[in-house]
């Protein structure tokens, strides 16, 4: 077979899972089953792997069934997470998928007799000029599927169906909208129980007595799980679950120990933490003599907030643990769960449903524990875990609070000659693959340890991810400065540190070009050598009106740009806003984003995508931290921790694409946190004439600039 590309090594994650049928199974029935170790996160994952496999099988995408992450069915791709869904898993299927076509149109060939390239498809049936034909399951009956992949990707025919590049309505949306059992939080097994758990009032309160009998006589209770500082309620109905958990609240007392650092600012707060300095960038020689400007940066901590709490069921059955959860990684979430019960891994099985919100490190991991551990006290009966409001918002993994200092110099002409950039963070990757890193087994009797977080080495990095500019600079240092430990557990929230990176980086990159007496956006285009990045910046600019753009009363203009970790999607965005000082409301009246991504595969599910990073990242930007006194988090409701409403998105979005048919796949779930945050925030500085570098830009702080 002639090849259309070839490489050295295995591509995407067929090098971590090399056989065929661990992606393509052909059934007897004539079914072709697509399998991924990647989850529906919302982000449309399940559509763009049907159009990939359905464009290189040349079969209809409604006529294969996608199976998603399971520990006894899918491959292990590890986690859904650094937007490498269509970097590793669409890869692996697109090159499996082919094979298994190549091999298939082989065989037909063979047992027809006739030239492989005289052969119809109709979709899994070959069929011969004179009207023969056999299908796939005729193909490979009696015969081995388990075959070992290559990095041939075979040519298909010239005149073969494109199924990718072309929007196909979401395999995911009709049964959302519809009210079906969509998501982990809506299913209901047989004779299944619900739990609820009941944490301590602070991460580090001290459980001194609970009085468990009045508790284990309430209706409806059936047992009540007791292990070090680890309390949770199981009974036959949820409501009688929520009201059991209240009451075993009232019975225990703890003594709270007021350690938390309240009432510190950001900057403060994160330069006094223990940290370990990394240099991830040291180019040219420091000192170039010019105009100097320097400038800080803050993020604070926040949080996921999941619209629907965190949920998983768990059954204890013949000494197996099944497990339904949303986590993003079911076989690291399996080797936790495994060591937490102390069982072998094959005793436990995790099979991925979606969550009604993700993104990152939530609840998802930590509930499932919670639900194994009830499952071990009540075996075989399912018992259904679902956290309350205030579990997810004051127990969840936040996103690390961040400073990030920045100098540079410009010469006479300028451009920049020097620039130093520092940033402090705590780790935003303690993913469970340990049981250390799931919250209930902190609070056994027997505790386990977290093991001791690592940053992310470049070129993805973790808090320094986007830290290093993607700008030509002559001279340039940054460091990573690492803190293990802080006040407040930490994980990943999409996109980790980029946000706050790019945030910095972008809002400064303004702040340079009005020194330099230059316009935004031709300031970064002097700085930049990669042609797909300064055509991804003009088609923003342009579409968006920038050379033409006349500013109003109130109103101001703001640009940014990043590629993802330097090696994933390019993304610019252009905003307008409005801004009343009077009452602090900053209103986005319209964003123009261009978006390269590589090969486009869903049109619409990368505008998707994009459209709703910037709308998270405005909320973000706009209104969300974590609130804390000395004792414990105060942000454990939507009064406490408000998020954008409807009034607040805004007015207008506009994603435009720039599709590249043949280049790798380039995930873009995070390419527009970056750069809507930065563009954000000096369309605000454009607007009010005052630059404003502590997140959020949240009503309180803007009123203090009229």
């Amino acid at each position: 077979m002639p090849l259309r590309a070839a490489a050295a090594a295995l591509p995407g994650s067929l090098a971590r899972e090399p056989w065929l049928d661990a992606w393509i199974r052909v059934g007897s029935d004539n079914r072709v089953s697509i399998f991924t170790g990647k989850v529906e996160l919302g982000q449309g994952i399940k559509t763009a792997l049907l159009q990939v496999a359905a464009h290189e099988l040349q079969i209809d995408p409604g006529r294969l069934v996608l199976e998603t992450a399971d520990t006894e069915r899918s491959p292990d791709e590890g986690y859904t997470a650094g937007s490498h869904s269509m970097q590793d898993s669409a890869t692996a299927i697109r090159h499996a998928a082919a094979q298994v076509r190549a091999r298939l149109a082989d065989k037909a060939a063979a047992r027809l007799g006739v030239p492989a390239a005289t052969l119809a498809q109709d979709n899994s049936v070959f069929r011969t000029p004179d009207g023969r034909r056999v299908s796939f399951s005729e193909l490979v009956a009696g015969s081995e599927q388990h075959v070992r992949a290559t990095n041939a990707l075979p040519a298909r025919a010239p005149d073969a169906r494109r199924l990718i590049g072309v929007t196909l309505p979401r395999v995911d949306i009709p049964g959302k909208l519809k009210g079906h059992v969509a998501y982990v939080q809506d299913l209901r097994l047989p004779a299944m129980m619900h739990g609820r758990v009941v944490r301590p009032p602070s991460p580090g309160a001290r459980l001194l007595s609970v009085d468990k009998a009045a508790v284990a006589r309430l209706p409806g209770v059936l047992e009540i799980v007791h292990d070090g500082r680890f309390l949770a309620v199981i009974a036959d109905e949820e409501y009688r679950a929520v009201k059991a958990a209240k009451a075993l609240a009232r019975a225990a007392r703890w003594d709270v120990p007021a350690v938390l650092p309240a009432g510190r600012d950001v900057a403060a707060l994160v330069r006094s933490l223990p940290a370990t300095a990394q240099q991830v960038l040291a180019q040219g020689k420091p000192g170039t003599p010019g105009k100097t400007l320097r400038a800080s940066y803050t993020r604070p901590f926040q949080l996921h907030a999941s619209i629907g709490p965190s949920c998983a069921i768990a059954l204890l059955d013949g000494g197996r643990y099944t497990v339904w959860t949303h986590s993003q990684g079911v076989y690291p979430l399996r080797r936790a769960l495994a060591e937490l019960l102390g069982a072998p891994e094959e005793a436990v099985r995790c099979i991925h449903a979606e969550g009604s919100g993700c993104y990152g490190h939530n609840g998802a991991d930590d509930v499932a524990a919670d639900a194994v551990l009830m499952a071990r006290a009540f075996p075989g009966i399912p018992v259904r875990v679902q956290w309350m409001r205030e579990d997810e918002h004051a127990w969840e993994p936040f996103g690390p609070a961040m400073l990030a200092d920045v100098a540079a110099t410009l010469d006479a002409g300028g451009r920049i000659v020097d620039w130093q950039y520092e940033v402090w963070s705590q780790p935003h990757n303690t993913r469970p693959g340990k049981a250390g890193n799931l919250l209930a087994a902190t609070l056994l009797a027997r505790p386990f340890v977290p093991p001791a977080p690592k940053p992310i080495p470049q070129p993805q990095g973790s808090g320094d991810r986007n830290a290093i500019p993607y700008y030509v600079l002559p001279n340039a240092r940054v460091t990573h400065r690492f803190q293990p430990a802080g006040p407040l557990r930490t994980s990943a929230l999409r996109s980790l540190g980029a946000y706050c990176n790019v945030f910095a980086i972008e809002s400064f990159m303004d702040e340079l070009a009005q020194a330099a007496g230059q316009d935004p956006v031709a300031f970064r285009l002097r700085h930049l050598a990669d042609p797909r990045a300064i055509e991804v910046i003009k088609l923003a600019a342009a579409r968006f009106g920038w050379d033409g753009y006349k500013k109003g009363p109130r109103r101001g203009r703001g640009f940014a740009f990043a590629r993802y970790k330097n090696l994933a999607a390019y993304c610019a965005v252009a905003l307008e806003v409005e801004v009343a000082l009077d009452t602090g409301f900053v209103r986005i009246v319209r964003a123009d984003a261009a978006v390269d991504c590589g090969e486009v595969v869903s049109p619409d599910g990368v505008r998707n995508q994009i459209e709703g990073g910037i709308v998270q990242s405005s909320s973000w930007t706009l209104m969300e931290q974590v609130r804390f006194d000395t004792e414990r988090v105060l942000s454990q409701d939507w009064a406490g921790y408000p998020i954008l409403r409807f009034n607040g998105v805004p007015d207008k979005v506009n994603v435009h694409l720039l599709d590249r048919p043949g280049q790798p796949f380039l995930g873009t779930g995070e390419a527009a946190q970056g750069p809507a945050a930065a563009a954000l925030a000096n369309a605000v500085a454009d607007a009010c004439g005052r630059r404003v570098r502590d997140l959020p830009l949240d009503r309180e702080r803007m009123r203090q600039l009229a």
